[in-house]
Formats: C-alpha cells, sequence, structure tokens
C-alpha cells in the first residue's frame, strides 16, 4: 500500500472552540478550512478539526495523543504559557532522553510537546 498523505481528525465536542485552541493558542499554521471545518499544519502531517464527538463533552476521549517535536521546548513552554494554556505537566527530560512537556486540548486530547536533544538516536541517520 502506498501512503500519499496522512492526517489526524478530531472530532470535538465545540469545534470553534477547538479550532481557536489550535489557531490561536498553539498557533499552529491554517492548511486549508472548508465549510465546517480546519486543516491545520502538524509538520509533516496534518491535523483536521471538523464534525462533531459523538460522546459527552464533559468526558475526556482516552486512547488518542498527539506528538508535537519543536526545536526548542523551553521556546514553546513560554509561548504556550503566555497563550494562556494550561501546561498539565512540566518540561523535564524522560528516561529514555527526550525532553518533554504535556498540554491537553479542549476535549482532553492529550498533546506531547518534544524537543529531541542533539545526541539522542533520534537525531541519528540510520540508514
Amino acid at each position: 500500500m502506498e501512503i500519499l498523505a496522512g492526517r489526524v481528525l478530531l472530532r470535538p465536542a465545540d469545534p470553534d472552540v477547538t479550532t481557536a485552541f489550535y489557531r490561536d493558542r498553539l498557533g499552529l499554521a491554517v492548511y486549508r478550512e472548508f465549510p465546517g471545518g480546519t486543516v491545520f499544519h502538524l509538520g509533516g502531517g496534518f491535523l483536521e478539526v471538523s464534525g462533531h464527538a459523538s460522546e459527552p463533552a464533559d468526558r475526556p476521549r482516552t486512547g488518542v495523543a498527539l506528538w508535537m517535536q519543536v526545536r526548542d521546548l523551553a521556546a514553546a513552554h513560554k509561548e504556550i504559557v503566555d497563550a494562556g494554556v494550561t501546561v498539565t505537566r512540566e518540561p523535564r527530560r524522560e528516561p529514555w532522553g527526550l525532553d518533554e512537556m504535556w498540554i491537553a486540548d479542549p476535549d482532553g486530547v492529550v498533546i506531547g510537546i518534544v524537543e529531541i536533544p542533539p545526541e539522542h538516536p533520534l537525531r541519528r541517520d540510520t540508514r
């Protein structure tokens, strides 16, 4: 199977609130907008916010998390805090060697913001 493109689809309880969170608070660039949805650039992929959730808004979603790699975690932390986003876990070095912090979107989707240190194996060319 040849994959030409991919994206993560979110079906939020309140699409306007969730779209504003990713656009205005996290500052993700808009790839395209269409009636009923917005698609954001997400590194090498896309994040689409469209439609409505089928479960109640007061119940956090489980089993889905987003992983967003940044160049500078300290700068990303400052931007996020300055934008009024609650950090659910402060930045720290994990035992597996990545620098991570966690936040959540308005529906409770966990978002890991990650910086890969220069010495980490993910930075090495393994071809």
